[in-house]
């Protein structure tokens, strides 16, 4: 039994003719994500009115984003255009880890931009004392800290089973399912462990921003006016569209059945949340937000 040194990802080399097509397309994609995420970053950063904590989060957020996509579009590219792509056992395990921990800092970062949310509408005249700099620092770094702490007993767990002779990923990247399956030994603690990890990490902010958003919807419904209403549902509605995009692509991935045949509809649908919601989110953000249009327009000028 010679453990492996190296992964082989298949990426997308049985798509005979498309690569460049797809490169050209994805290529894109990203170079719009660093973009948009960028422009959103300066702005937020530039302009005095929207030093405050919604768009504090959201800087954070674009940064996480930048972050999140540069961990694996890159790879994905390359086995477009080189497919097989071999990648050291080690780079696997830090592309793993690192993918493993902005996931679940941006589900982190998802419930405490829901939890601003809910005290600006549900509770705004003690909004700017509960909401303060200091608040904002300590939810922004526990969202950080704790998402890079997440996967770390999964890591061990995972990549302390024996891995032998079979080294080909089905996939363009090194995820969760194609890694296990290289596997020697039984991995029902690593299964365990990430049954775990998913429901703390993924899971619990996932019920912490639905029951935000419970708490918002009923309290906009109590607002007498229309206008009131559309008003208070605008401060919230870019971000309720994040969320949905977010754990809808993630519920669709990581609750498709595994196995053999499965494999390649898993590689496609996992394309819908490392690629499709990146380049959204900060589309999402400008269009649809207008502090931040007028913001852009004056920046622009």
């Amino acid at each position: 039994m010679t453990h492996i040194s190296e992964i082989i990802l298949l990426g997308f080399g049985d798509l005979h003719g498309l690569q460049f097509f797809l490169f050209g397309i994805f290529l894109t994609t990203y170079v719009m994500t660093l973009m948009g995420n960028i422009v959103i970053l300066i702005v937020v950063s530039a302009d005095q009115s929207l030093h405050m904590p919604m768009y504090y989060f959201l800087g954070h957020f674009s940064f996480l984003e930048i972050g999140y996509t540069t961990t694996i579009e890159p790879l994905m590219l390359k086995t477009l255009l080189s497919a097989p792509v071999p990648i050291s056992f080690p780079a696997c395990v830090c592309q793993f880890y690192c993918f493993a921990a902005l996931v679940a800092t941006e589900c982190f970062f998802l419930a405490v931009m829901s939890y601003d949310r809910y005290i600006a509408i549900c509770n705004p005249l003690h909004y700017s004392s509960i909401m303060d700099y200091w608040s904002c620092l300590r939810l922004a770094g526990t969202s950080w800290l704790a998402g890079f702490l997440a996967p770390t007993i999964l890591m061990v767990l995972i990549f302390r089973l024996p891995f032998c002779s079979a080294n080909e990923i089905n996939h363009f990247f090194c995820d969760l399912k194609p890694i296990m399956k290289l596997a020697c030994a039984d991995p029902w603690l690593a299964e365990k462990a990430s049954f775990i990890c998913t429901t703390l990490f993924a899971l619990g902010p996932f019920l912490l921003t639905l029951a935000s958003y419970i708490q918002i919807i009923s309290t906009i419904l109590r607002i007498p006016s229309a206008s009131g209403k559309q008003r208070a549902f605008s401060t919230c509605s870019s971000h309720l569209t994040v969320v949905s995009l977010y754990y809808g692509t993630l519920g669709i991935v990581y609750g498709f059945p595994s196995g053999p045949r499965y494999d390649d509809i898993l590689r496609l649908l996992s394309l819908l949340y490392t690629v499709l919601t990146p380049a959204l989110n900060p589309v999402i953000y400008t269009l649809r937000n207008k502090d931040v249009k007028a913001a852009l327009r004056k920046w622009l000028k």
